[in-house]
């Protein structure tokens, strides 16, 4: 038995180490599971995704949902996960105003070359001010991050995705091969599980670009801190959507890119 049999995420290798200019050994090791994974949604078209194949449900309502496709979990009426490598949608009623695309998207790209970007930008609403949490919360919540990374800590090729309230405490939680995945896997729990995602925050692995913001946006998520640097579209993106950007978030230190009042100091 393999690993891939016990866990799907993580797929065995062998490899040759290097260590301390001493003579090369082979080892064992372990890698990030990346597979394509076909959403048929009902009505709509059918989206092929590289991603982790673990959560593939959550993915694929957290990917509907942050795409604009559906307004909640409630628009499904069912949702199966097939062993050929397709999770199929099947809608309650037709949305009545989303375009119909076929698009493939790797595990490291999102919206890009799909929409004109100004449209997005000015089409969002901006997420209302509900949200406020401490230094310390902020910190915790990222601190903690690493403690939920099962796949990372086998592998070391995982994004991860914490939800949290303002207390820090962790709603939803997806990894993946991909940022956007990862992300749209918590959308994706916290809607199944009937916890909503507006007026919480977020906490990311790796950089934020201008997708993820988006993402975040249309799942009311008022708060984003990660690791990691924001692009010049994401602290755009974030000023105009009333967004609290965070990068850097280590150690004790942040960067504020964008509304620093939810950080009461």
């Amino acid at each position: 038995m393999t690993v891939s049999d016990i866990d799907p995420a993580i797929q065995p290798v062998r490899i040759i180490r290097i260590q301390n200019c001493e003579p090369a050994a082979p080892v064992s090791d372990q890698v990030v599971t990346e597979q394509i994974v076909t959403i048929v949604v009902e009505y709509i078209e059918n989206f092929t995704l590289l991603c982790t194949p673990v959560d593939v449900e959550a993915l694929a309502v957290g990917f509907l949902y942050a795409e604009g496709m559906i307004d909640s979990a409630d628009a499904i009426e069912s949702i199966d996960a097939a062993s050929s490598g397709s999770v199929d949608v099947h809608l309650k009623d037709p949305p009545q105003a989303v375009k119909q695309r076929n698009m493939v998207l790797s595990s490291s790209c999102g919206l890009c070359g799909t929409r004109n970007l100004k449209r997005v930008l000015y089409g969002t609403a901006p997420c209302r001010r509900t949200f406020d949490m401490t230094p310390e919360a902020l910190f915790a919540a990222v601190g903690n991050l690493p403690s939920l990374q099962r796949v990372f800590k086998a592998t070391g090729g995982a994004h991860a995705a914490a939800i949290f309230t303002g207390q820090g405490q962790v709603v939803a939680f997806g990894e993946d091969i991909g940022r956007h995945c990862a992300l749209d896997k918590a959308i994706g729990k916290a809607l199944l599980s009937g916890r909503p995602t507006s007026g919480c925050g977020v906490a990311l692995s790796g950089r934020v670009s201008f997708e993820m913001v988006s993402k975040a946006a249309r799942a009311g998520i008022e708060l984003i801190a990660a690791v990691s640097a924001p692009s010049s579209l994401a602290v755009e993106a974030a000023t105009r959507w009333n967004i609290t950007l965070c990068g850097f978030v280590r150690r004790g230190t942040a960067n504020i890119y964008a509304h620093p009042e939810r950080i009461t100091l």
